[in-house]
């Protein structure tokens, strides 16, 4: 069998179709659309789950292009669906437009790539409008002033409203308007300072399109989140909204578990459903599970040449990881403590609140957990009542999300790191205080996320990583020195200054930590650890036992003396 090409960044209906790409029908999505008569439709759904594709099976179905959409849709289900519902296809004058292209650095530039986007609706329309001749000339002038880039602000303001009218007026039907993405631009402009101007710019632009036009047919509106109390959406009465806790359209976003199966055996790829599941399944809308598509695409795509390929977190290279970074870094205790539990695979339990504003991010931390849901870092388990209050069971949807969680989280805590002031460790260690070393490694560590079990390995990790700025010193990790290898050695470039070795271990209770610290620098001695730091010259080494329990550590200093097994606690500089 050919192997059919998958469509990794296709996101046009038409591409897709006209260069046989893999295809996984979703076209009763229009059915069900046009039942449900909603005037202003609102689908919010995680990052690439086949918003922007569905968007444009939309725009080349109702559009009028002759006899384009009966071309691209034969064989597909929407064509077997009834008279009632292919009498709309190729009717309408539809405006499409993206706002993915307004996440810029400033406000000046979104606004820009904003004229940019309806620059090329105008430009798009132009033809029908100019052959129709029906607009008069101040019509016509705006009109051009707007594909041409020239228009004023106000121009701006009510574009698409005004560009529904004049499709009105040259065709005699009212307008379809399809609105990808509408929330980008507020993420982005709540991360970059300009918030209240972009609010004010799409309250304009969509009120006047959605909440007062006379030529709308029905609009559909795609993005990441709802956010009714949102300045934008004010008033807005005809919006119908399609969080992902609601049952009706669940199956046109993601892959169900059936189309995944269908997937694999078309590319005969069965045995590695397993390897799907853990990685890109787990997520629920309403009571449907649906996977991840982009991720099951991409990871198909890579099986081409090996059938075994390694599981990969695709998702992680498109989706913002912003809202995970503000959590992390506003995070307090018990926070961190949650965090550490959905790494380890428990659920959290929190109020969910589906008009939430990107404004409120800040406020709760429970705010924040919202947004992860909504999102997609979090997955719904269940959900209950209590007075007007819904709460959601939450968890880490599969392995792909798992491994964002853990390496960005990690990353974000290291530099988190790198910024303290560690002077007070580095000088508590060259004193020998042992006291004040423990006390700034625990603090440090409750500041911290672990999901490693608390293994050495990553308290080796943790501590070297805390070292890695001491001065002038040199650090050595787990270097071959003796008759063995000890955890860490940090010495003076000069032989004349000071040398430190650490050992580190792992207590399974409080209570044995300081067995575990004296079992440590016995080590030390037996493994003769400090051998080759005297043959390079060294004669002021300093032999650390430090040991862990959870997050808590205990140090104690060994005697100086090479021919002394008897350890010594500290009692400072």
């Amino acid at each position: 069998m050919a192997w059919k090409p998958l469509p990794i960044w296709v996101d046009n209906f038409e591409e897709l179709i006209t260069k046989d790409y893999f295809f996984v029908d979703k076209t009763l999505f229009i059915r069900d659309l046009l039942d449900m008569k909603g005037e202003v439709n609102l689908f919010t759904r995680p990052r690439r789950f086949g918003k922007t594709l569905n968007m444009s099976m939309l725009r080349y179905f109702f559009e009028m292009e002759e006899d384009n959409a009966g071309r691209l849709f034969a064989g597909t289900k929407i064509m077997s669906a009834g008279e009632e519902y292919l009498k709309w296809m190729g009717q309408f004058p539809v405006i499409s437009l993206t706002l993915k292209s307004m996440k810029q650095a400033t406000w000046e530039l979104s606004f820009e790539m904003l004229k940019k986007a309806i620059r090329e609706e105008y430009s798009r329309h132009w033809k029908t409008v100019e052959a129709s001749g029906r607009l008069n000339d101040a019509d016509r002038e705006r009109f051009q002033r707007i594909r041409d880039l020239k228009g004023t602000d106000a121009d701006y303001a009510d574009a698409l409203k005004f560009l529904s009218e004049c499709l009105y007026i040259c065709t005699g039907r009212k307008t379809i308007i399809l609105i990808d993405e509408y929330d980008v631009p507020l993420e982005n402009a709540h991360f970059a300072g300009f918030y209240e101007q972009m609010t004010a710019l799409l309250r304009s632009l969509f009120e006047s399109a959605l909440k007062t036009n006379e030529n709308l047919e029905f609009a559909v509106m795609t993005g990441c989140l709802r956010i009714s109390r949102e300045s934008i959406l004010t008033g807005l009465n005809n919006l119908k909204i399609m969080p992902i806790t609601a049952e009706d359209y669940a199956v046109y976003f993601g892959f169900t578990p059936d189309e995944v199966e269908a997937m694999l055996r078309f590319y005969d790829l069965e045995m590695n459903l397993k390897t799907v599941q853990r990685w890109y399944d787990g997520y629920q809308f309403g009571s449907t599970e649906v996977y991840n598509p982009w991720s099951v695409i991409n990871y198909v795509q890579s099986c081409r040449t090996n059938k075994d390929a390694f599981a990969r977190p695709y998702w992680s290279n498109t989706s913002s990881n912003s809202i995970i970074r503000t959590l992390v870094e506003k995070a307090d205790l018990s926070v961190k403590q949650e965090i550490e539990a959905l790494i380890e695979g428990k659920t959290i339990t929190k109020p969910i609140h589906e008009d939430i504003t990107y404004e409120d991010m800040d406020s709760t931390q429970d705010n924040l957990w919202n947004f992860l849901f909504f999102t997609g870092y979090l997955k719904k388990i269940r959900k209950q009542q209590e007075g007007e209050t819904i709460y959601m069971e939450m968890a880490i949807p599969n392995s792909e999300v798992r491994y964002i969680y853990k390496n960005t989280v990690l990353r974000w805590f290291e530099e988190k790191t790198d910024k303290k002031e560690l002077s007070p460790l580095y000088e508590s260690i060259l004193n020998g205080d042992t006291e004040k070393m423990a006390e700034i490694l625990s603090e440090n560590l409750m500041e911290t996320i672990s999901f490693y079990d608390y293994q050495e390995s990553y308290y080796h990790g943790f501590l070297a990583g805390m070292l890695k700025n001491i001065g002038n010193y040199i650090v050595l990790s787990n270097r071959e020195s003796g008759n063995g290898r000890p955890d860490i050695i940090l010495k003076y470039p000069s032989v004349r200054g000071k040398a430190v070795i650490i050992e580190i271990k792992v207590s399974g209770t409080y209570q044995g930590l300081e067995d575990k610290c004296d079992e440590a620098l016995r080590q030390i001695e037996e493994q003769k650890y400090e051998e080759a730091l005297r043959q390079e010259g060294y004669q002021n080494i300093m032999k650390y036992g430090v040991v862990f329990y959870r997050k808590e550590c205990m140090a104690k200093l060994g005697q100086a003396g090479s021919e002394s097994n008897t350890p010594q606690q500290a009692d400072g500089a």
